[in-house]
């Protein structure tokens, strides 16, 4: 997958072509950043859809979230989002009918595939080559992760994405949760639908989502407890949570001046992620006018058009080394779209946010860190300059936001091995032993009703309802082997006396 998913599983490619493995890429010839100054073999294929049509695609998909944000389901299988789903499907099928490539692949003795499951393409690969798989997500969307790994989620105190709930639910959230998973079990079917025709059409054979996720020997999730809540896993899902974080480097002379510059107060870093190059204008001097009323120096990250009202204090720049600035003494704050990638280089170097979640997980991540006090969430859509002011100086002067963040870092560094060492070793140890079939657990040979014992309570109930019937019938014998007699004896004497 391309953008910002390619950025962390980068990492973990050039760590592996370090310690000497041999690494082809496989993609599209139609990408944004996939490939870059990489020493490794590189595999191309054409596709049926230009740049231009790719920038459009994504263009269309994050204007809407400007307006109205999918975080439904239904919207999100019927909307911007689904046509850029389907483009992002659809390069799979041109990777197939390159006959060379498919030869090329065929033929070369791969020990694994190591992929990003966004698009489904990666998973088809390995399944078609009959590969062992390492999957490098922060989740999947919809259910199938919990069936993909057979791994159970609660929905009593595992919120379903795109909620922005907390594990702490109350009565009415509980029950949306539940709505919620019916809603993904009717509508995702309707998301991939494009996905499963091209892998059936590949495949030769009808394939589900299941068919394609089962397979996965190792799942490599860009999460961790100290981010995420406390829920049951399974022995091949591995976290590697804050993989893209690393020491800061000293700040090029640019930035070094800016910093300098802004004194006592400080700076704060600002960035809504890589993806998203502009802001409607009415929203953009909202933002702008909210942050001139701040003390700070303000770092924006910003390639559209500069807002009219833009303040002294706020510098924009095309590119900024955002975890260099975080991990600067002078940094008060963070304001972030809450991607994953941001929101663990806010926690390594114990900035607190002020998150401006658009879409995907966003709100989720967002709600994580507001409940454990580490940042404060706004509406993107509804926020007034004066809500932006009124957050930036909660989370810059209020001392337990910083106390939180810092408590979080603490914990989250507090381990025995580093994320990105852990993800190398485990896509080693499938080459090494073509695969994990060791962690793959039995449920994925049970029918739906023997994983849910539904076999095991009807049998017992069977039982039990023999048991209560011959217990009540020699009862009602026993009964009428003492008293029947007896009372019809009564009977027949009352009735010679008259």
């Amino acid at each position: 997958m391309d953008g910002s998913h390619w950025f962390t599983m980068r990492s973990v490619v050039e760590k592996l072509i370090q310690r000497g493995h041999e690494v082809v890429m496989v993609m599209p010839e139609v990408s944004w950043q996939l490939g870059q100054s990489l020493n490794l073999t590189v595999k191309t294929y054409s596709t049926s859809y230009t740049l231009e049509d790719l920038d459009r695609s994504f263009k269309e998909f994050a204007d809407v979230h400007w307006k109205n944000p999918e975080s439904n389901i239904f919207f999100t299988s019927e909307g911007s989002s689904f046509r850029f789903f389907e483009l992002c499907f659809s390069h799979c099928r041109s990777l197939f009918n390159d006959e060379k490539l498919v030869q090329y692949l065929k033929e070369s003795s791969f020990d694994a595939v190591f992929l990003d499951p966004f698009d489904s393409c990666g998973l088809v690969v390995a399944k078609y080559f009959s590969l062992p798989s390492i999957v490098f997500a922060r989740g999947i969307f919809c259910h199938y992760l919990e069936e993909g790994a057979q791994c159970p989620a609660p929905l009593s105190y595992v919120p379903r994405i795109l909620l922005g709930f907390s594990d702490a639910m109350s009565f009415s959230e509980r029950v949306w949760n539940h709505i919620f998973h019916l809603e993904e079990h009717v509508f995702c079917r309707y998301l991939f639908t494009k996905a499963l025709e091209m892998a059936s059409e590949i495949l030769q054979t009808p394939v589900t989502a299941y068919d394609l996720f089962s397979h996965t020997s190792i799942w490599l999730i860009r999460g961790d407890f100290v981010f995420d809540y406390p829920k049951p896993v399974m022995p091949n899902m591995v976290f590697v949570g804050g993989i893209n974080c690393r020491e800061g480097k000293p700040l090029a002379k640019e930035f070094e001046a800016y910093v300098n510059a802004s004194g006592e107060h400080g700076v704060v870093v600002f960035s809504l992620g890589s993806m998203v190059s502009e802001i409607p204008e009415k929203k953009a001097m909202a933002i702008a006018e909210g942050l001139g009323r701040i003390p700070q120096t303000v770092l924006w990250r910003y390639t559209g058009t500069p807002p009219s009202n833009l303040a002294k204090n706020t510098i924009l720049v095309k590119w900024l080394p955002q975890n260099d600035l975080l991990g600067h003494p002078k940094t008060r704050a963070f304001i972030t779209h809450a991607g994953s990638h941001g929101i663990y280089e806010g926690i390594c170097n114990g900035v607190p946010m002020v998150m401006m979640p658009l879409f995907g997980d966003q709100m989720d991540n967002a709600k994580r860190m507001e409940t454990r006090g580490a940042g404060v969430t706004l509406n993107v859509l509804e926020m007034t300059s004066d809500d932006l002011e009124g957050a930036l100086k909660k989370v810059i002067y209020d001392k337990s936001y910083k106390e939180n963040i810092l408590r979080l870092s603490s914990l989250h560094k507090d381990r025995p091995i580093e994320p990105l060492d852990l993800a190398v070793f485990w896509v080693e140890f499938v080459m090494r032993h073509k695969g994990a079939p060791h962690l793959r657990p039995a449920a994925h040979d049970l029918t739906w009703y023997q994983y849910h014992s539904l076999d095991v309570i009807g049998f017992l109930l069977a039982i039990v309802l023999v048991v209560a019937f011959i217990t009540f019938k020699c009862c009602a014998y026993g009964f009428r082997k003492c008293f029947g007699k007896k009372g019809r004896g009564k009977k027949t004497h009352k009735s010679k006396t008259h």
